[in-house]
């Protein structure tokens, strides 16, 4: 196939429709609590094949959701977030693997999270639902695969926290995760990392409009603290470069006002991405994802030790990181290879030079999308079983 044909073989999944299972048995939560009668929005892409072997799952970061490709016939221009990984001839090709994406529980874009009704009380959830973690997500997740009757899936993808969700799964679920391709990811949060959560979270708990959280009942969002926290995230997502090459020191108006106005380009979009961002996140859902980040790290009940938290997982790994991701730096996806291999397990890790930061992982970079083809490739040798 030359460059041509397979530009026009890349194309969308198209329309899709989000979905939600609903669950009655109690799901026990790491922070002790459990929840009952919740549900998970999840989309699927693809066909399952006979033999039910060429799932993939695909665990999304912090602010997306279960929309990981194609549109929705009432709303053409909502694109998945990863749509041009995910599709027909694309890296993640939709003719030979059946796609699910998911809304982890706690989330704000369908599944059972604090904006949802609580049945015990009749009103949201709000402050009131518990914290969540990366294992109590890997474990409502399995839930999910029992419910569509996938018991072994060909390969579990993410990047950034989706990345940490396919460690859990290798170690919580090793017989069914056959490989897992963990992109952008650190095996825990260096202290940095949970500073810059900290300061966002203090944005959202000292908006006056926070209420304790319970600020659904006011009629109001605490949108200021939304979006000082997502200015905060955004500019950790991106590098240096990557903002220089952007907007430098460009002004708006070719001139300075001698204001508090947006003067900067950089000011005006970081102040476009929070208002946007506010428009359409909860809060809440804010809060408990970037404890769920966190709080994750495997070896924690191993002394410290990432090989001994690695060693009971069984699958094959692709371990991608960037260069200028200063947030997930390569050295801590170096830290992942290393327990690996001293697990003597399968592992392919590459290192892109790539000019974007953390938010590399969601964006188009040859190579890097030839080499996620190229692991695909070996992952369908492996899958057999008969048509859909």
């Amino acid at each position: 196939m030359d460059a041509t044909e397979a530009t026009s073989a890349q194309t969308s999944v198209g329309v899709v429709i989000p979905r939600r299972a609903a669950f009655r048995e109690p799901l026990p939560l790491k922070c002790g609590r459990s929840i009952a009668n919740y549900e998970l929005a999840y989309e699927t892409y693809g066909k399952l094949n006979a033999a039910r072997s060429n799932a993939v799952l695909v665990c999304h970061a912090l602010n997306a959701s279960h929309h990981a490709a194609g549109v929705y016939a009432d709303e053409p221009n909502n694109v998945g977030w990863w749509d041009n990984m995910i599709g027909p001839g694309k890296p993640l090709d939709t003719n030979r693997f059946f796609v699910v994406g998911v809304n982890n529980l706690g989330g704000c874009h369908g599944s059972t999270g604090p904006l949802s009704i609580n049945p015990e009380t009749g009103v949201p959830w709000g402050a009131h639902f518990p914290l969540v973690t990366v294992e109590d997500w890997v474990n409502a997740q399995a839930r999910l695969a029992d419910h569509l009757g996938i018991q072994q899936f060909a390969a579990v993808m993410g990047g950034s926290l989706g990345a940490m969700q396919c460690l859990q799964w290798a170690i919580a679920y090793p017989q069914r995760t056959r490989h897992a391709l963990v992109i952008a990811c650190a095996p825990n949060l260096s202290a940095q990392n949970i500073a810059f959560n900290e300061v966002a979270r203090q944005a959202i708990l000292t908006d006056p409009d926070f209420h304790g959280g319970d600020y659904y009942a006011q009629g109001v969002q605490p949108r200021r603290g939304l979006r000082v926290a997502r200015m905060v995230g955004h500019i950790t997502y991106l590098s240096d470069d990557e903002m220089a090459s952007k907007f430098g020191r460009t002004l708006k108006n070719g001139r300075v006002n001698y204001s508090f106005d947006t003067e900067f380009e950089i000011e005006s979009y970081l102040r476009y991405q929070a208002d946007k961002f506010s428009g359409y996140f909860d809060a809440n859902t804010y809060l408990r994802i970037t404890k769920a980040l966190d709080y994750f790290d495997p070896a924690f009940d191993h002394a410290g030790d990432l090989t001994r938290a690695l060693a009971p997982a069984t699958a094959g790994f692709l371990v991608v990181s960037f260069t200028t991701d200063w947030r997930f730096s390569p050295e801590r996806s170096r830290e992942i290879v290393h327990a690996l291999l001293k697990n003597k397990r399968d592992v392919t890790y590459a290192e892109i030079d790539a000019p974007h930061g953390h938010d590399a992982f969601l964006l188009d970079d040859a190579r890097y999308h030839k080499l996620v083809a190229a692991y695909f490739d070996r992952v369908f040798d492996g899958v057999g079983g008969g048509a859909a």
